[in-house]
């Protein structure tokens, strides 16, 4: 579950974390008075939506004025919002924030993570925060310290400072670092997070350290025991793909590729799109129909993924256990003749009533590709992305 910015803020100051002030806005007659109690003597105004890259959308700016601040506020609020980031998917912005601008002298990046690779929790630290810590990580991976922990001791002020005190030549701004990690760390476990993040974390030319932005991430397997983080879900903010395929017992993620995958079981599924990059594609979503799933399920799922603008082909990889192939086959055909399917469709079946569900297909008017493998189906799915993509690029004038 995500939490919008100025939500991880108040959570941020309650276990102790300095943090600018900010203050939201919902109502545009509100902007002008909230910006001259925080100016000094401008202010940063932010979009508050469950999405990243809101800066290179226009969605954070430095305001000068009460006048520049209320004409923000009332350029966005209301509208839809989207970013790079967001799949396709446009959010309508309900709130502004509007915080203090602060002098920085340094932008740092400090987040804690799990680390699937090792299975614990990690604090990351790198001195090169902002809007392109995620190319600095690329680029230069070695520049983030990694810190792994257990959950049931996350580490002291102390053995974070010895990680990260080669990264600066005085002591007292790594001290106070380290101690914001050490905070961040052990929020991390008492609130069953996923991810939380600081960028920028930053420094002052008064050497003062504070946390100006923030993003966090719950499990929503804890919450249950954390209803004090449930309470602040926005279920306006909610995909309206991933909601719809919750509706029907379907468990969609959306991203940002351009092949659609219709897979049964989660493992599969990952496997689906790791053979889709290399293939050189790039998945579009996750999709995961289940172990028995309907034809009624199939067809939404079908309906859920084509709602991704991005999407230019759709691979269905299925293999039948409890799973019946014929069934997913005709769920395909029942699917792809009531939406009138126009993207390519690409089909691999294996298991239970495979030769069935096959014959479905072979037999059936819709132009479909069926693939033997997962390399197979792959491959055919990406090149045919490819060419939807280039046969429908309209022409220059």
């Amino acid at each position: 579950m995500k939490i919008h910015e100025y939500q991880a803020r108040e959570l941020l100051r309650a276990c102790q974390v300095p943090v600018s002030r900010g203050e939201l806005v919902q109502k545009t007659a509100d902007a002008a008075s909230i910006f001259k109690a925080l100016a000094n003597p401008s202010c940063i105004a932010k979009v508050q939506v469950l999405t990243g890259g809101r800066g290179k959308a226009g969605g954070v700016k430095r305001v000068q004025t009460a006048e520049e601040a209320e004409k923000f506020v009332r350029r966005f609020l209301g509208a839809d919002f989207s970013t790079y980031q967001s799949a396709g998917q446009k959010n309508m912005v309900r709130s502004v924030l509007i915080a203090e601008d602060i002098p920085i002298a340094k932008e740092f990046y400090l987040g804690v993570v799990l680390d699937r690779t090792v299975n614990t929790p990690v604090i990351l630290f790198s001195k090169q925060g902002g809007i392109e810590i995620e190319e600095a990580a690329v680029k230069s991976p070695g520049s983030i310290e990694k810190i792994p922990f257990s959950p049931d001791d996350p580490p002291s002020a102390e053995k974070i400072l010895s990680r990260i005190r080669r990264h600066f030549s005085d002591s007292d701004v790594p001290a106070q670092i380290a101690e914001i990690a050490r905070l961040l760390a052990r929020f991390f476990v008492d609130k069953d997070a996923a991810v939380c993040e600081i960028n920028p974390l930053a420094l002052t030319p008064q050497k003062k350290v504070l946390a100006l932005d923030a993003k966090m991430v719950f499990d929503d397997n804890a919450l249950f025991r954390r209803p004090e983080i449930r309470a602040l879900k926005d279920p306006e903010e909610e995909d309206e793909r991933e909601k719809k395929a919750g509706e029907f017992g379907l468990s969609y993620v959306s991203m940002d590729g351009n092949v659609g995958c219709l897979v049964n079981g989660a493992g599969l599924a990952m496997a689906t799109m790791d053979m889709i990059q290399l293939a050189g594609g790039k998945p579009a979503n996750f999709l995961d129909v289940g172990g028995g799933a309907t034809v009624a399920q199939v067809r939404e799922g079908f309906k859920i993924i084509l709602q991704h603008a991005g999407v230019r082909s759709i691979l269905v990889n299925i293999f039948g256990g409890i799973m019946k192939c014929d069934v997913i086959a005709q769920g395909v055909l029942e699917a792809s003749r009531e939406i009138r399917l126009s993207l390519p469709l690409v089909v691999r079946l294996e298991g239970t009533r495979v030769e069935e569900g096959r014959a479905l297909l072979k037999n059936s008017d819709l132009k479909i590709i069926s693939c033997q493998t997962i390399r197979e189906a792959a491959a055919a799915a990406v090149q045919k992305a490819g060419d939807h993509q280039t046969s429908h690029v309209h022409p220059r004038r």
